[in-house]
């Protein structure tokens, strides 16, 4: 019988004293030589600490003002049902519950909610993982708006060492949606799946001893074969991410950190961040980027407010629309019925209108403009896939958004 996992409280990376010490003592450290960073509860820690594990590459911002604090503390005890229970929870519970690490809920451009645990702290540059995605999506929904980049045109005319791979024949658009049929698994659990080899090759794990297989992201994505027809429904595989970052670099000759810094990152006065690069420097746009919790969340106050003249209303139009939600991978997804993935970003297409940016362990960033709603979460849940926490998370943002529309 396997030990029971440790909830949030037990499993406090403070408490557990992780990398404490001057040098910490052999079993309490952290290191990238032997996984740990992906082993629970030692993620707790991790996910708080990449740079320190994995090299990166900075992302040049700015010191931006806070956002204004309106704090609401009577919206930590609001209580709301989970999914699949009877049991109504508070926000509070909810959020230990899904082993938050810090969150800020923001309503009309303030913040009403904070809370941070473990050794998670404002200033802290927390790994996003998938919510880098739609980083990606949304410079490139920027792009199709001034014209440089055509979404109906084939991979391989932007990228031709891309031409003999699954994608050169799918389009730029279903690469955005992840419509495309390549031969490549995102099983989080099992080393060998495509996920598991594509970790190595950018460096996210150690390689296995009798790994063989590419050493750089460009290497990788181009033995990557196709598996199908492009374009009939969407599955959700990070290749996807990074192949549409290959696309953007060729068209703007910056890297993702240089895009981030000139399109995002200085316009916003956000704070310096970091991303993952692979053995030869290069980005992990799938999900790489490390950045604070608070400047994720103005991030979401920008696409709420209709890109504030950052971004284009053009692509702020398309990022609301979404995907198809008759193309959605329903069964893999049962906590989110109706949903679609669009411009490497999940929409509810619920009355709550929300739509979010989502990455393994807990990472989110959830916005619902008829609520004039933004909700950042940092998370280190011991299950990978979202399906760990969606139970919780899902209608607690909803009940979020009940709650300050009145």
């Amino acid at each position: 019988m396997t030990d029971p996992v440790p909830d949030a409280i037990a499993s406090d990376p403070a408490k557990l004293g992780w990398m404490q010490g001057f040098p910490p003592p052999p079993d309490k450290q952290v290191l990238w030589r032997n996984t740990d960073h992906w082993r629970f509860p030692k993620t707790r820690w991790a996910f708080s600490h990449y740079r320190e594990l994995i090299p990166t590459i900075r992302v040049a911002g700015g010191h931006g003002a806070a956002l204004p604090r309106a704090i609401d503390e009577d919206l930590a005890q609001l209580r709301f049902t989970p999914l699949h229970s009877d049991t109504p929870i508070t926000v509070e519970q909810g959020l230990l519950g899904t082993y938050a690490d810090g969150l800020l809920v923001v309503h009309k451009g303030r913040v009403i909610l904070e809370r941070w645990y473990g050794v998670t702290g404002p200033e802290t540059r927390h790994i996003a993982f998938s919510v880098t995605k739609s980083f990606v999506g949304t410079i490139a929904a920027s792009l199709v708006a001034e014209g440089r980049l055509d979404p109906a045109a084939p991979v391989s005319v932007y990228v031709p060492e891309l031409a003999h791979s699954g994608f050169g024949n799918a389009t730029v658009q279903q690469v955005m949606d992840m419509t495309t049929a390549v031969d490549f698994s995102e099983e989080y659990t099992n080393p060998r799946s495509g996920i598991g080899a594509y970790s190595a090759a950018v460096g996210f794990v150690p390689a296995a001893p009798d790994y063989d297989g590419p050493r750089d992201m460009w290497s990788f994505l181009t033995g990557i074969a196709a598996n199908g027809t492009h374009g009939q429904a969407f599955t959700y595989r990070t290749c996807n991410t990074d192949v549409l970052n290959w696309i953007i670099t060729r068209i703007t000759g910056q890297s993702f950190a240089g895009n981030l810094c000139e399109r995002l990152w200085v316009p916003l006065g956000l704070h310096d961040a970091d991303v993952m690069v692979d053995s030869i420097g290069t980005p992990f746009a799938g999900g790489g980027l490390c950045l604070r919790l608070e400047d994720l969340a103005k991030f979401g106050e920008m696409i709420r407010q209709n890109g504030q003249g950052i971004v284009p209303e053009r692509a702020i139009a398309a990022i609301r629309r979404g995907g198809r939600p008759d193309q959605f991978d329903t069964p893999h997804y049962p906590s989110l019925p109706g949903w679609s993935y669009g411009s490497q970003w999940w929409h509810s297409h619920g009355q709550d209108g929300g739509f979010s940016a989502r990455g393994i362990h807990g990472q989110a960033l959830w916005i619902a403009p008829a609520a004039d709603l933004v909700i950042a979460r940092f998370g280190s849940h011991p299950v990978a896939g979202n399906a760990g926490n969606d139970p919780i998370s899902i209608p607690m943002w909803q009940a979020i958004g009940r709650y300050v529309r009145g």
